[in-house]
């Protein structure tokens, strides 16, 4: 319940964030009519959409394991950031066709001063809440905050880009210069989306633990099985959200007891769980006779 109620704050963060940039950023682009902020303004659409599913998602991954879900609803915060991935694609569209439309037919920009001033508040809230986030998610090893993290600090760097076109606007006079800055934001928010998507992806296809995850479970097996009397094989990880999973085969001598060999792959677990934040160690015990005779 604590990490549930840790997480889920994190979200109300980011929804407050979202609301509050919606409509400093609707305001500047009422104020400007300029279609980069436009488009800034949509991808804050986005970012509240994506903190809602967030909320929702962190509630289904923190509940326990149940007859249905022996191994827990981790997987959920993987539908939450590919929901959120889709998101950014289908925002990227829509800003990359609006600019389109505008770059074919230029009109002027307005109250450029009161517009970008406004933008700039909006921008200053997202970054915030994204160092905030981030944080956050390599503590709690939350994909879903990561996830909002990230698209909020593209959202920062969009708004910067878009900030930039719409100046240089002020100071050439030139009208193509905002849609083109529009599409270029497109572009960029359309990769985050395809990036976001792909880890989602690998989430939900159990992908490995990270290369150096690894190489930690291999260190503390190195040193059981120095003596040639314990060796492992059938090594297997998965991660499934904020949850990782670590399987294996123990093989030890036969004429060991019951007693030793338990104390032993319990002290291999306790092991890994303490290098390993959130992981659950599953071991098998075998006679090591039977490897030797395959």
């Amino acid at each position: 319940m604590t990490m549930t109620k840790n997480l889920s704050k994190f979200a109300w963060l980011s929804i407050a964030a979202a609301i509050a940039t919606i409509l400093l950023k609707a305001e500047a682009y009422f104020l400007t009519g300029s279609v980069g902020l436009l488009s800034d303004a949509l991808e804050s659409f986005v970012n509240l959409a994506g903190a809602i599913m967030a909320l929702a998602m962190l509630a289904i991954a923190s509940k326990p394991p149940d007859s249905d879900h022996n191994f827990g609803h981790g997987k959920a915060e993987y539908f939450s950031s590919g929901f959120e991935g889709a998101l950014i694609v289908v925002a990227a569209i829509s800003i990359a066709y609006a600019a389109g439309l505008r770059l074919l037919n230029p009109k002027p920009i307005e109250k450029l001063d009161i517009g970008l001033a406004v933008s700039i508040g909006a921008s200053v809230i997202n970054f915030l809440v994204a160092r905030i986030l981030g944080k956050a998610g390599q503590r709690y090893n939350s994909i879903t905050l990561e996830a909002n993290s990230r698209h909020l600090m593209t959202d920062v760097w969009t708004s910067a880009g878009v900030l930039t076109g719409v100046g240089a606007v002020k100071i050439t006079g030139w009208l193509w210069l905002d849609p083109a800055v529009a599409i270029i934001v497109a572009i960029s928010i359309l990769l985050t989306g395809f990036r976001l998507v792909s880890k989602s992806i690998s989430g939900l296809m159990d992908i490995a633990l990270q290369p150096e995850e690894q190489a930690l479970i291999t260190d503390i097996m190195s040193k059981y099985s120095q003596n040639g009397l314990v060796e492992y094989h059938e090594l297997c990880t998965r991660q499934a959200g904020t949850k990782k999973f670590v399987s294996m085969h123990v093989l030890v001598p036969g004429s060991w007891s019951v007693q030793k060999g338990h104390q032993l792959v319990e002290d291999i677990e306790d092991e890994i769980s303490a290098s390993i934040q959130g992981v659950t160690v599953i071991t098998h015990l075998e006679p090591i006779e039977e490897e030797y005779l395959k």
